[in-house]
């Protein structure tokens, strides 16, 4: 990170002062309004704004707690210890942690040198960062969605190693210097950049650890992972392999995490994505099918009409007119 930021991100704050000046204990007052601790993005985000940053606050215990936002952590510079809904989660510098709403988090106190930074983010702002992950269905993007924005979700947090990773880092830097000097039509450019960030970190969720349901859900995010960067050539017997996984074993987890098998998964993806290039492209349908990896162009067909109850080319006609063709329609009808 640019020393400028470290300098001022390292800067010794009012609260920090009166902790170290022998005040134990954070001060409820300025995190939330209630008596129980939930922090509360009102008391830490102007009105009408959707997301800010600030300093994680050192030298001190900061006892359980949930937010009413999606908090994100990025550690700039030494290390900070979590216990997240009980798993002990140490951040090193670079890494990044995504917490949802449900999440119970405790913070052992940090050290001056350790610097962190705590973004908050009301769940619209991700609105339009889901959207660039594509405009068709996208099982990976509605796994992240869940997760982050749900209240209820099984999974409380994600831990993302990516120090290594350089874009990452860029864009967590730019994000944080354009709130933190307050630059101008900082909404859509960190927005737009949010949507960068996972986008980037989709194709490295083999540097993923979750929260609860742990095994299950990094299991569930690196088959979904593989399966949207390889949706057109991708095999379940590749997937075990750079998985470390015996291949029928890894087939029944499958399964048992996602409630459909592999090639239920693979196929559709594709169909979505045959669905997205008859909305918005002028290609033959011929092309559409090959270049979402069917060889067997009378299966495709076969398959279409099962699911969506109609040709490609009925399908692309109903769009053009304005109706808007059912999206699970004869499968579920047939089963």
């Amino acid at each position: 990170m640019h020393e400028e930021l470290l300098r001022e991100l390292s800067v010794i704050t009012e609260e920090e002062r009166r902790i170290l000046d022998g005040h134990t204990g954070i001060e409820p007052e300025r995190y939330t309004r209630k008596k129980e601790l939930v922090v509360d993005c009102d008391k830490l985000i102007q009105k009408g704004k959707l997301i800010q940053v600030r300093a994680h606050t050192r030298f001190v215990h900061f006892p359980k707690h949930r937010h009413n936002y999606v908090e994100v952590i990025y550690m700039c510079r030494g290390t900070t210890t979590h216990v997240v809904d009980g798993d002990k989660v140490v951040l090193e510098a670079g890494d990044l942690l995504f917490l949802n709403q449900n999440a119970v988090q405790e913070i052992e106190p940090a050290g001056k040198d350790d610097i962190a930074i705590n973004f908050i983010v009301v769940p619209e702002f991700f609105n339009m960062a889901f959207s660039m992950m594509g405009a068709e269905n996208n099982a990976l993007k509605e796994f992240l969605v869940g997760t982050l924005c749900s209240g209820n979700g099984r999974t409380s947090y994600l831990y993302f190693h990516v120090s290594d990773v350089l874009p990452i880092q860029n864009l967590v830097e730019n994000m944080v210097w354009t709130i933190f000097y307050d630059m101008g039509n900082k909404r859509s450019s960190n927005q737009i950049t949010m949507g960068l960030l996972l986008l980037h970190l989709m194709n490295h969720m083999d540097k993923m650890e979750t929260g609860s349901g742990r095994f299950d859900t990094e299991l569930t995010g690196t088959v979904l992972a593989y399966v949207e960067g390889h949706y057109r050539d991708g095999s379940l017997s590749e997937l075990a392999k750079m998985m470390g996984y015996d291949v029928y074993w890894l087939s029944r987890e499958i399964k048992k995490c996602t409630g459909k098998t592999y090639k239920e998964l693979l196929q559709e993806r594709r169909m979505n994505q045959a669905c997205y290039l008859l909305t918005n492209s002028k290609l033959a349908v011929s092309d559409i099918i090959e270049s979402v990896g069917y060889d067997n162009t009378s299966y495709f067909y076969r398959k279409f009409r099962e699911r969506y109850g109609m040709s490609p080319k009925e399908y692309r006609e109903q769009v053009h007119t304005g109706e808007k063709p059912s999206s699970g329609g004869m499968t579920d009808n047939k089963r």
